[in-house]
């Protein structure tokens, strides 16, 4: 009988290599199979979130501020419906609109796109990447809608506030902030406790740094040119100190003084100075039986045109810039500026009309809410901006 071959050294070598080989391309599949692939959600990781390529798998963050969140929701799960929205994933992240920009300048890299209330902090958001990273972010930017901002205040408690101070301003809340006995002193409700007026956290939030703003502008009585002399006058420096020592809250997102507000009643706040879309959307869904609230439009006006900037961004790929854009045609349709508008934000062309009869603007008119508005809020140069909030910051002792 003839003797069975044997393998040769060099051969059982190759068989063993050539299992090695096997087993570490099947673990290399497994352990880097597609992000898109597993079933999960947002774990946190930018990798598993997310990916670059086109396809099913095409995803993209927007840090919006929170007053859209109605909108920009039922904008995404309608764009879902539709053909782009089959391949294109919306990532909505809400963050106050300042806090969004530092995220961004830290290299957060879910976000391809920041979608702040207003331009106020554009210029310092440029200047600051540019210092970073040497080139413009922004590769396109488009203005969504425009909401003013507006003092909200319980309804009863706004008419003992105008029997006692005529008219509600920045100044007048100034006087009552420093009533010692609160409310005693200004309608003979002791019961009422001390005047409690808030606005966000200017370090954070738009709303709040425009807080800053508009305070400077009304103790100025300046509708436009807010210049560095100004912030730096110590009248004012002095003033804005008094003033900010009394206000409560600052939260990061505007949103949440009025949901604490209308959740909690009067206990909270009596005022705030919020977004009138915000308010509007308040109107809308009712949270909470406190009365009726009053808006009112500050002597000293700021717009919000809510922009759209596409980031050119060393972690958001072409792909990922293109169905930004996509979902940004989506939202400038007129189905979506229609909805826009039934959740309080006026249109960015001023000419068309809003007062018709299911308009927010008309239905809401008991409350306060106007349908004209004037329009003569010129924002300051962004030296004048990084100013104020440096001013505030150095008022408040634990920042």
């Amino acid at each position: 009988m003839a003797e069975e071959p044997q393998l040769t050294c060099l051969g059982k070598t190759f068989i063993f290599l050539f299992i090695l080989a096997c087993i570490g391309g099947a673990y290399f599949v497994f352990t880097h199979k597609a992000p898109w692939s597993s079933g999960g959600g947002n774990s946190g990781s930018p990798g598993n979130v997310r990916s670059s390529h086109g396809g099913d798998g095409l995803e993209f963050g927007v840090a919006y501020s929170i007053e859209k969140r109605r909108w920009l929701e039922s904008a995404v799960q309608q764009f879902s419906q539709t053909r782009d929205g089959q391949r294109i994933k919306v990532n909505l992240i809400p963050m106050g609109s300042l806090e969004a920009a530092h995220a961004i300048l830290d290299g957060d890299q879910l976000i391809q796109v920041w979608a702040p209330a207003s331009s106020l902090y554009r210029d310092i958001f440029v200047q600051q990447w540019q210092a970073r990273y040497n080139h413009n972010p922004i590769l396109k930017e488009q203005s969504l809608a425009q909401s003013p901002m507006v003092f909200v205040m319980w309804d009863e408690r706004y008419r003992y506030f105008l029997q006692k101070y005529k008219a509600l301003s920045f100044d007048t809340i100034a006087e009552a902030l420093q009533e010692k006995t609160g409310w005693d002193a200004i309608a003979q409700k002791p019961e009422w406790g001390l005047f409690k007026f808030g606005h966000a956290d200017p370090s954070a939030s738009n709303s709040g740094l425009l807080a800053l703003v508009l305070a400077a502008c009304s103790y100025h009585h300046k509708t436009r040119g807010l210049a560095p002399r100004d912030v730096v006058d110590i009248g004012f420096q002095n003033w804005l100190q008094t003033f900010e020592h009394g206000v409560s809250g600052f939260s990061n997102k505007t949103g949440d003084l009025m949901k604490e507000m209308i959740g909690r009643g009067p206990s909270s706040y009596d005022a705030l100075l919020v977004y009138e879309s915000l308010a509007i959307d308040y109107f809308n869904h009712p949270e909470g039986r406190w009365g009726q609230l009053r808006v009112i439009y500050p002597e000293y006006e700021a717009w919000n045109e809510n922009p759209y900037y596409i980031l050119d961004a060393a972690w958001s790929s072409s792909d990922q810039r293109k169905a930004a854009e996509t979902f940004l045609n989506f939202l400038m349709s007129d189905a979506m500026r229609k909805e826009a508008l039934q959740n309080g934000f006026r249109p960015v062309n001023s000419n068309v009309s809003i007062q018709f009869p299911d308009s927010p603007f008309v239905k809401y008119a008991d409350y306060g809410i106007k349908a004209d508005v004037v329009r003569n809020w010129e924002p300051p140069p962004a030296e004048v901006v990084n100013d104020l909030l440096q001013s505030w910051q150095r008022s408040q002792p634990n920042r």
